[in-house]
């Protein structure tokens, strides 16, 4: 273990000059990214439709190649799955993700090439370990296992030769063998794929290991942690795994849990870090102490582009390149990758905090929002209202969505919440008054809206008892792993779901 640690040091400080570098040159870096995608393309099927071979700048590129969603490849994909080869990217695909997108329940399986495990999904959780080290040189976690929390995987049907599953199981499944090492559980027990024989196995098994960090989701290290303290009669994590110090999270907002985290580890040794991987790739890092905000990688075979808000839904939207980027406007994300994604709509959109070097901040979907009455709340809007109703209520909350009810003959529209809290608010009428003018304050269009109540009355909450989110999941098949719960839609199906659950219980 020792001189593996001195290698892993020394590895971490080489790639911290490396990032060092791209920040102080990002456009060259991305130009070369492009054209390096370009000619290890240009001989599949892919790159002889649009003559890759031909193009030589990024305008030409864009003329070329139309946008796309996973609509539009997803024939591809298909033959793809099926063993072709060469279509998107040279050679064979053996790995998809099977997304779990907020954005349908019909799922997508988006091709994991062995350049793209290898140049991003892998590296992206190195680097956030450098990062780490290179800010802590005082840190322990190399002298203790990261506890993992994965998906899991099975057989594409259609060849036997190719798999899809959550992305977490596939990196576990392409990681080097010295991770066994210094990860916990082990291999067999981390895909396991009934979520709950999974925790009972971790619990059973990671107790008396010296846990000094942890990655994955918010909401599914809340079930396991609060399980722990169950089965152990502790009182806080610290008390199982005294040393351990940083907890890696992605996926969802972290906000509207770090009350609860802060109560599971109580000292400020713990320290979190905020990172943007999805399916299609690992996108930023938190790479400074003092901000959230995330460094964009831009060496991982990745190259964007960025659709302002107000072209979105153009029969030919206008994308900007990252040199032509403001800072704190709303972006949708267009990468192509070394997956084989080529100005693929990725459906998040961010917000650029700093340039040179180039942070972001994820501020929600493209299709997750509530426009039913012209207001167009995002979940930025929604995340911060609800961080501000908490802080001055005293509340903590669980787990939320939020949705219209549409105007009847006798009923205004407004905006419903469902809200499972940890704690609850002494009042929550008083919840509800802040929240609502959290939005008016964080949003004019939802101002103008709410103005006088005429196109929109007050929020309607309804406080959910504990566990129906976890249920809600449950009955959808959406348990752990990269599953997410959907902040905001523009329709009832989320919350006449719930409200059925809800009903079931009282």
């Amino acid at each position: 273990m020792p001189l593996l640690n001195s290698v892993i040091k020394w590895i971490n400080t080489k790639r911290n000059y490396q990032i060092q570098y791209y920040s102080e040159h990002p456009i060259e870096i991305q130009n070369e990214t492009l054209l390096d995608l370009l000619s290890h393309a240009k001989n599949t099927e892919w790159g002889k439709k649009y003559n890759y071979s031909e193009i030589a700048s990024i305008e030409e590129f864009k003329q070329n190649i139309p946008l796309q969603d996973y609509n539009d490849i997803k024939p591809l994909v298909d033959r793809l799955r099926a063993g072709e080869k060469d279509l998107l990217w040279p050679g064979e695909v053996k790995w998809f993700t099977k997304s779990s997108g907020t954005t349908s329940d019909k799922s997508k399986f988006i091709p994991v090439t062995n350049e793209a495990l290898e140049d991003c999904h892998l590296r992206g959780p190195k680097d956030v370990f450098a990062q780490y080290i290179n800010n802590h040189p005082d840190t322990k976690i190399l002298k203790g296992k990261s506890l993992t929390l994965g998906g899991s995987h099975r057989i594409n049907n259609f060849n036997n030769n190719s798999y899809y599953g959550d992305l977490s199981a596939i990196m576990i499944e392409n990681v080097p063998f010295w991770t066994d090492f210094i990860r916990t559980p082990s291999t067999e027990i981390a895909l396991i794929e009934e979520f709950e024989e999974k925790i009972d196995k971790i619990i059973e098994t990671a107790l008396d290991q010296n846990v000094t960090s942890f990655s994955g989701v918010p909401s599914w290290y809340l079930v396991l942690f609060k399980k722990v303290l169950e089965r152990t009669g502790k009182n806080n994590i610290f008390e199982v795994w005294p040393n351990i110090e940083v907890f890696v999270h992605g996926g969802v907002n972290f906000d509207p849990y770090r009350k609860q985290f802060q109560k599971l580890f109580p000292s400020k040794q713990m320290h979190y870090i905020e990172t943007y991987n999805a399916s299609e790739g690992f996108f930023g890092i938190q790479d400074s102490l003092y901000s959230n905000d995330m460094l964009l990688m831009l060496d991982y075979g990745i190259y964007y582009e960025f659709i302002p808000m107000d072209e979105l839904g153009k029969e030919n939207p206008k994308t900007l390149c990252l040199s032509e980027v403001e800072l704190d406007e709303n972006y949708a994300i267009v990468i192509s990758t070394n997956a084989g994604l080529w100005r693929y709509i990725i459906g998040d959109t961010i917000k650029f905090t700093n340039k040179y070097p180039f942070k972001i901040k994820v501020t929600g979907r493209t299709k997750h929002f509530i426009n039913a009455f012209g207001e167009e709340v995002i979940i930025d809007n929604a995340e911060r209202a609800i961080q501000i109703a908490c802080h001055h209520s005293h509340a903590i909350v669980n787990e939320y969505t939020a949705g219209p009810i549409f105007m009847g003959d006798n009923q205004k529209g407004a905006h419903q919440w469902i809200i499972e809290f940890e704690v609850p608010p002494k009042d929550l009428e008083h919840f509800a008054y802040i929240l609502d003018n959290s939005l008016k304050t964080l949003n004019s269009d939802y101002e103008a809206k709410r103005h006088k109540n005429l196109a929109l009355e007050k929020p309607k909450i309804v406080s959910a008892p504990k566990g129906t989110f976890y249920n809600w999941m449950k009955q959808r098949g959406k348990i752990g792993g990269q599953n997410k719960i959907p902040r905001l839609a523009n329709n009832r199906k989320y919350l006449d779901e719930l409200m059925n659950i809800i009903a079931e219980k009282t």
